[in-house]
């Protein structure tokens, strides 16, 4: 098959897929006619609002927030340099993974397939929404094998889950592995990049618009600081946005979070700052627990944390609970016998977890 003909039929590809994304989509979402609130029916600014039985004291606070959020999606669209249409903006990450099994799959008929280890909330979203979940392993040295996740498909699979770079492991999935699975799927493909901005690799947001069976999570939770505010991003194709924008709560964005991450994002070289320095953190602390004899194995990593295999991970664990130093016991998820999970912190924060190892007796 010669590249023009392959690129031909990849086109052919793209065409059918926008077309029958609905397909996909449950008949009750379909045809479910979504909650309509007063600001979906007017847009713009008026002088007097009597429409959605507010208090009319305590401006701005006593108004509903924009349910679409689009003055802020706007900024987003601009840094990420995607449409706002192709935004959805939820109450952190989880949010948009609650919501894509909501939208299709169908409860004890339809199924989703994850690698393992990796994020445990997509298990409880599914468990939640009584959808069969099938984990594939990595392989031993976290590597993704695109054939083993294929192999798990059938006629009732919607959904894929690909964590890169992956939680708790580290590492970023391999590209060529992801792009086979995106394109020999005729499903939707969830691609979580909470750590992306930690990570050497551009964005799958790139690719929006050449694969129309994708989904794109990102946070504002870790680069930016900003994990008690709870604002998660998930990007695809309008189309696919509208169906998420029909199932969500209307106002699941208050207006204090809308205000305060579009403060935020006037100030990108603070985050990039704070990316800089903890990724210089990273470098510092992987080359001190290196020299540490109760480590026995430093794992990849191009996230904002490191996965270590140690002698005995409950004991050097609880050492660090009665010290007041807080660690991710890992010891019981796949793969990761013996492991502990450690956050990059401060030169101070690393410090201080190094000196409690470093003293560490058996």
């Amino acid at each position: 098959m010669n590249n023009q003909y392959r690129n031909l039929l990849f086109l052919l590809f793209i065409y059918l897929f926008t077309m029958n994304v609905e397909n996909l989509v449950r008949k009750n979402i379909l045809a479910l006619k979504p909650y309509s609130c007063a600001r979906d029916e007017f847009q713009g600014e008026a002088s007097v609002y009597l429409d959605a039985n507010e208090n009319p004291m305590n401006a701005p606070y006593n108004r509903y927030p924009d349910p679409l959020q689009w003055k802020l999606k706007k900024k987003i669209a601009k840094l990420k340099s995607v449409n706002p249409s192709q935004i959805m903006l939820g109450n952190g990450s989880d949010e948009p993974i609650d919501l894509v099994i909501r939208i299709f799959c169908e409860p004890l008929v339809d199924n989703i397939v994850a690698i393992d280890p990796t994020y445990g909330m997509y298990k409880v979203c599914a468990d939640v929404n009584n959808v069969e979940y099938r984990k594939v392993l990595l392989n031993d040295d976290y590597s993704l094998d695109a054939t083993r996740v294929m192999n798990a498909v059938d006629k009732h699979t919607k959904i894929i889950f690909l964590c890169s770079p992956n939680n708790p492991t580290g590492n970023l999935l391999n590209r060529n592995e992801m792009k086979h699975i995106i394109q020999n799927f005729d499903g939707i493909v969830v691609i979580d990049e909470a750590y992306v901005d930690f990570s050497p690799e551009e964005s799958w947001l790139v690719e929006i618009n050449t694969y129309q069976n994708i989904i794109v999570l990102q946070t504002f939770s870790k680069a930016w600081g900003l994990a008690s505010v709870r604002c998660g991003m998930a990007f695809a194709s309008e189309k696919i946005i509208s169906f998420f924008n029909k199932v969500k709560y209307p106002y699941n964005i208050n207006i204090l979070t809308q205000q305060f991450v579009e403060e935020q994002l006037e100030n990108t070289d603070r985050k990039e700052e704070w990316v800089t320095m903890l990724l210089g953190q990273r470098t510092y602390l992987v080359e001190q627990l290196n020299k540490l004899p109760l480590i026995q194995t430093i794992y990849q990593t191009d996230a904002n944390f490191v996965l270590v295999k140690v002698e005995d991970a409950n004991a050097i664990y609880r050492y660090l609970v009665d010290l007041g130093i807080i660690v991710r016991n890992r010891n019981t998820v796949s793969l990761c016998l013996g492991c502990l999970r450690i956050t990059i912190g401060t030169q101070q924060e690393n410090d201080t977890l190094l000196q409690a190892l470093k003293a560490y007796t058996y």
